[in-house]
């Protein structure tokens, strides 16, 4: 026998540990696109998931700078980076069983689409948003420490993305974005080599290789971020 799906989002609200003074917020924060084929902005969850997303950027942010007030930058970032991205939002969409509560359409769910990572994500998202605006940050800022807590655990075995973290870098500096160019390709077909070099404006480039382009382009912007301190050493040293 098929699961009986929950609709009752006041079910949600206690599970999320809200009390919404707007429930209607988190009927529209569980609302997906495909429900209302052509509706107005106000009328499914992208808007709340666009406010939502940046909700969620700064209390991960102030969570990771009270609970490790010595890591670096770089670490900082590549944790953010790991906490924000799209599977670790999945992940808190279904610790919440989001999927349950999604109104979306039929051909939409008949395809999976309430285990689809990225409608998960977004919904989680919108969810943020609608707490935002009934309750303000705190109570938004809370829900969100509450759900991530279990994920500080992974942090340390986070892979890094040295070429976001740079992006970022640069960013925080107000500097061009990192310009990468492929210097060589050197070996046989089935085992190739690749260096690239990262240029920054106003930073002396740095060169990387690896078994494909990508792989260079992460060595070079690793060995930028290592040299100018943002990482004390390579991940894993």
């Amino acid at each position: 026998m098929a699961k009986r799906r929950i609709t009752d989002v006041g079910v949600l609200a206690e599970r999320i540990g809200h009390r919404f003074k707007a429930p209607a917020l988190l009927k529209l924060a569980l609302t997906h696109s495909s429900a209302h084929p052509g509706s107005k902005p106000n009328e499914d969850n992208e808007r709340l998931e666009f406010l939502g997303d940046r909700v969620l950027g700064l209390a991960i942010a102030q969570l990771l700078s009270e609970r490790y007030p010595d890591s670096s930058e770089g670490e900082l970032a590549r944790w953010f980076n790991h906490l924000v991205r799209t599977e670790t939002c999945a992940e808190a969409a279904q610790s919440w069983q989001l999927g349950d509560f999604i109104l979306m359409s039929g051909g939409e769910a008949g395809s999976g689409g309430r285990r689809k990572k990225t409608i998960l994500a977004n919904a989680c998202e919108a969810v943020l948003g609608a707490v935002f605006s009934d309750a303000g940050y705190e109570a938004a800022r809370q829900l969100v420490w509450r759900t991530w807590e279990p994920h500080l655990s992974e942090l340390k075995e986070a892979a890094p993305d040295a070429k976001s973290v740079l992006q970022e870098w640069a960013q925080g500096r107000q500097l061009p974005l990192p310009n990468y160019i492929e210097v060589s390709r050197k070996g046989p077909d089935h085992a190739p080599r690749f260096t690239a070099e990262v240029h920054v404006e106003g930073v002396a480039p740095e060169r990387g290789e690896g078994t494909n382009k990508r792989a260079a382009e992460q060595a070079a912007a690793l060995a930028m971020l290592v040299r100018e301190g943002v990482w004390q050493s390579a991940p894993n040293d």
